[in-house]
This record gives structure tokens, C-alpha cells and sequence, in this order.
């Protein structure tokens, strides 16, 4: 595997917040991304740790520094095993979210991969971004980002999440920017316009998702010829549900999730045992069944089923065509690329 993506994903932040209140009692709260992870999620992780004896509730969400903000200064977080973005990761310890980790009461640094685990968080999954299309509409496969944003050569609706984090990455890209200048193209005021500008080819056939159970979802009922998506969610409906939805991995973003433990969280402890048990190699080493993310387990990857294999972000034959996502980029970038989106897509 790469070390590069473990080197960038422990980039330090430069925010800081104040914080904290008082937390009322209540049940042990995991929250993930919903849809077919979570779902594989619960076979694997959440219902084998409630039959050992400690009630656990699992909830989604989308994402967003907002909510865990809101939740740990209004003093009414009800949340206590979050997964979070490499970035939330980073942003959200400096300000003070998130429960300093105790590495030794989740299995000790030497259970997982180097650079995985963090001073607030240890990683959950390593995953891509790809461009996602349906096998059976489309004959002639697309070679990459170019592909998606030629809407003469592939006429139709196609569909992105709803922010600037990896849009304008693979706007770059599409435009002729190499994946591995991407970021250093970005750092510039001229390289954040070249991005839009390329995205405002494409404006008006893109549809936004928000959740990564859509991009699937749309592809099945016809929306659109090209997703952006979770590799994970695009293996999950083909084997799900009998879709025949293909990936290109060329020149994609790979990232890592982390689960935090919320601040203050009077769950302390049994967050602890939970974030173990997430931790297992044994347990991990069962999630790539029901969906295609990598794992963080060092012990992991020799018990996962080769046939598997084929489709992990951590296969190397799919690593060498992908970037590592940067986070520091987020970090110091985010709020105001934020602002930007919001008016370009429309949203506020």
C-alpha cells in the first residue's frame, strides 16, 4: 500500500474552537453513511457487538462539521462512535469535538496499518471515488474524467455530489491537469477558476447527490449516463441487486475514514470497546463481502477472500491508477470553497 496516502492523511489542521457542555446519558450511538455500507456495517460490526451484551443503536448521516459542531456546543450530542472524512478527522480534534484516543484500549497501534491511526481517530475504510455507469445503456466504455465531461460524445444527465471536495480535483483532471499536479494547480486562485470553468461545461446536465446510497439509485432508474460514487455502493448493486454498473478507476481520488469518539460522550467507555471490536482483523476482514472498501486491520488482508480482491481501493493494480486525496487542501481551503459551491450550484 501506499505510505503517501497514510503521510497525507494525518496532515495537522489550523483551526480552533472552544468547546464542550455537558452530555445527557443515553443509549450507545454508532453513526455511519447509511444505504448498502451500513447495512453491511451491521452484519459485521453492530449486531455481533450487541450480542455481547451492550445495547447499540446505529444512525446515518451526510457528513459535515456543522452537525458535530452544533451537537457538542448546544450540549445536546446524542452521538458517540461517528465516522468521519479524513478532514472532519483533522479539523474536528483541533477544535476539540472528538475524545482523545487511548490506542491501547482499541488494540494498541501495532493492529493497525501505518499512519491509520491518528491522536482522535483510527481509519474505518480506504476508498475511491470513480466514475460509475450502467453496462447495460452504455456499450462503448468511458476512458476517464475527459469522458465525463464530454457530454457531445456521452449525451445525457450525469450526476456529482454536491460540494467542491473532489469535483474540482476531477474537473482538473478532465481538463488536462495531471492527477499527480492536481493540487498544486489548486493552491492557486487561477487554478480554482480553471475548475469551475470546466465544471460550467457540464452545468446544466448535472444533477447533485448527497448521500452515497444515490448515485446507484440513479443510475437504476435511468437519471443519468455517468455517477461520480463510492466504489463500494457500485459492487454493493451489482451484486445486490443484479445490476451490471461498471467503474473506471483511472485517475480517481482515494481517501480514509475515520471513527471518532464525541466529546464528552458519557458512553466513554463501552465507545472504547465498540471502536475495538470495529478494529478486530477477524471482523474486518468480513466487510469486503458485502461492500468493496479497504480495510485498516494490518492482520485483515490475508484473511479477506481473494476473489475479492479485484475491486479493493487497496488492490495495488488499482492504487497505481489513483491519487491520494489531500486533506490539508480541505483543510485550509474548505470554508471558502464552500462559499464558492453554494453560489455556483445554487444552493443558497
Amino acid at each position: 500500500m501506499k505510505r503517501s496516502l497514510f503521510t497525507t492523511l494525518a496532515a495537522a489542521a489550523a483551526f480552533a474552537l472552544a468547546g464542550g457542555a455537558a452530555h445527557a446519558q443515553h443509549d450507545l450511538t454508532v453513526v455511519s453513511w447509511g444505504g448498502a455500507y451500513q447495512d453491511g456495517q451491521k452484519e459485521v460490526f453492530f449486531k455481533p457487538f450487541n450480542a455481547l451484551g451492550t445495547k447499540l443503536i446505529d444512525e446515518s448521516w451526510d457528513g459535515g462539521l456543522g452537525v458535530l459542531r452544533t451537537k457538542i456546543k448546544g450540549g445536546n450530542n446524542n452521538w458517540d462512535v461517528v465516522q468521519v472524512e479524513a478532514d472532519e478527522l483533522e479539523v474536528g480534534c483541533d477544535e476539540g469535538l472528538y475524545e482523545k484516543l487511548d490506542v491501547a484500549k482499541i488494540g494498541g497501534a501495532a493492529r493497525y496499518l501505518p499512519g491509520t491511526v491518528h491522536p482522535c481517530g483510527v481509519g474505518a475504510i480506504i476508498y475511491n471515488l470513480v466514475l460509475a455507469y450502467d453496462g447495460d445503456k452504455i456499450k462503448t466504455a468511458p476512458a476517464g474524467w475527459a469522458d465525463f465531461f464530454d457530454a457531445k460524445k456521452f449525451p445525457g444527465k450525469r450526476a456529482i455530489r454536491n460540494g467542491a471536495k473532489w469535483n474540482l480535483e476531477v474537473a482538473l483532471i478532465a481538463d488536462g491537469v495531471p492527477s499527480k499536479d492536481v493540487y498544486k494547480v489548486l493552491r492557486t486562485p487561477e487554478g480554482i477558476e480553471r475548475a469551475f470553468r470546466k465544471l460550467d461545461t457540464i452545468k446544466p446536465d448535472l444533477v447533485f447527490w448527497k448521500s452515497g446510497a444515490q448515485p446507484p439509485q440513479m443510475l437504476a432508474a435511468g437519471d443519468v449516463v455517468f455517477t461520480t460514487a463510492y466504489n463500494g455502493r457500485i459492487t454493493a448493486a451489482n451484486e445486490k441487486d443484479k445490476k451490471n454498473f461498471r467503474m473506471v478507476w483511472t485517475d480517481t481520488p482515494y481517501t480514509m475514514d475515520s471513527w471518532v469518539i464525541m466529546k464528552g460522550t458519557p458512553n466513554k467507555a463501552n465507545a472504547e470497546k465498540l471502536v475495538e471490536f470495529l478494529g478486530r482483523p477477524d471482523n474486518q476482514a468480513k466487510l469486503p463481502k458485502y461492500v468493496r472498501y479497504g480495510v485498516t486491520a494490518a492482520g485483515a488482508a490475508p484473511l479477506i477472500d481473494k476473489s475479492l480482491m479485484g475491486e479493493l481501493p487497496t488492490n495495488p493494480e488499482i492504487l497505481k491508477q489513483a491519487f491520494a486525496e489531500d486533506p490539508k487542501f480541505w483543510i485550509d481551503n474548505g470554508d471558502k470553497l464552500a462559499e464558492r459551491w453554494a453560489k455556483w450550484a445554487g444552493t443558497k
